[in-house]
């Protein structure tokens, strides 16, 4: 008999547009694209191996499916599954590392480039017709800015870290990091020149553009608040293509209201879909996309692929990428 295999929310991985099959080589699949909170013990009951991206699996969830041995985040974040409730059960929890590298940094500088350039509001404004009433060949809704020479802040100098800042360098940005106690500052990255400074409040001093790439953990939570917003240079601007409660929303949108930075381009926030209230969503500068960095077309087969590798060496006896 087939070994059942239960994606509790397959569709932001796959609404349609790529193939399965990997997975069903490996046993009887089964996808839901969503499954709500009050539906995830009945979905998973029974099966063994569980897929999951963000439906959650806490340890009193865990408890009432006892015959799972395996759950296969399609992610490379996993903390909507308690780990460590799943090790005392045995479960063995994997991840897919790196797979959106390139996807996220090509998003992070388009972000960029829509905070500087402004492109997708004027090409409003032009098919709003500004453009046919102006009395001059060119116009403008406000200043546009180059990027040569500016320094570009980077939190977190991981794979996505580094791989935007090798985007932002050969656009001839400046590229400035926090030296960590006790590691090494090389004078260059795969590279890269890198200026180190001694803390993260000297970094939002001296950067022209502050990027997220850092893990969310206790320290990092709103790392960006309404004091380091204060640092920060009139002109400046605020990226985050990581974690949305890095940024602390209600002083972002103050500090944006108030000029006291020049803009934001975000690509997460911290409760997400957004609630209505939340005050980024009516913030002047502030470009804002639903979480889609990732989910490029080569990113999700990537994803697809690694994920399912992850599955074919678990039940092969030998598994990778396991996080717990």
């Amino acid at each position: 008999m087939p070994t059942r295999i239960i994606c509790l929310d397959g569709y932001t991985l796959n609404p349609g547009d790529i193939s399965w099959k990997p997975f069903q080589e490996q046993g009887d699949l089964v996808v839901h694209d969503r499954t709500p909170a009050d539906q995830i013990v009945a979905r998973a009951a029974g099966a063994p191996l569980l897929l999951t991206n963000k439906v959650p699996l806490s340890a009193a969830t865990l408890a009432q499916l006892p015959e799972a041995r395996y759950i296969g985040v399609l992610a490379t974040g996993y903390n909507i599954v308690d780990t460590a409730a799943a090790a005392k059960q045995g479960i063995k929890v994997t991840n897919v590392p790196s797979y959106s590298t390139e996807s996220v940094a090509q998003h992070t500088i388009g972000l960029l480039l829509e905070c500087a350039r402004q492109i997708g509001r004027h090409d409003r404004a032009v098919h709003e017709g500004k453009w046919v009433a102006s009395p001059d060949f060119c116009f403008s809704l406000g200043p546009l800015v180059e990027l040569n020479g500016r320094t570009l802040g980077v939190v977190g100098l991981g794979k996505i870290g580094l791989a935007v800042a090798r985007i932002a360098a050969a656009m001839g940005m400046r590229i400035a990091a926090v030296a960590r106690a006790g590691k090494p500052t090389p004078s260059s990255i795969d590279g890269i020149a890198v200026e180190w400074v001694p803390s993260m409040d000297d970094l939002f001093a001296k950067a022209d553009v502050v990027t997220l790439h850092c893990p969310l953990t206790d320290k990092t939570r709103h790392l960006v608040d309404a004091r380091r917003l204060g640092l920060m240079k009139p002109g400046a601007i605020v990226l985050n293509t990581g974690r949305g409660p890095l940024v602390d929303s209600q002083a972002l949108a103050e500090a944006l209201q108030a000029g006291r930075i020049a803009g934001a381009g975000l690509d997460v926030l911290d409760v997400e879909p957004p609630p209505a209230s939340n005050p980024l969503l009516g913030a002047p500068r502030c470009v804002i996309t639903p979480h889609l960095a990732w989910c490029a077309l080569e990113s999700r087969q990537r994803l697809m692929r690694v994920a399912a590798e992850n599955l074919r060496a678990f039940l092969a006896g030998r598994p990778v990428n396991v996080v717990n």
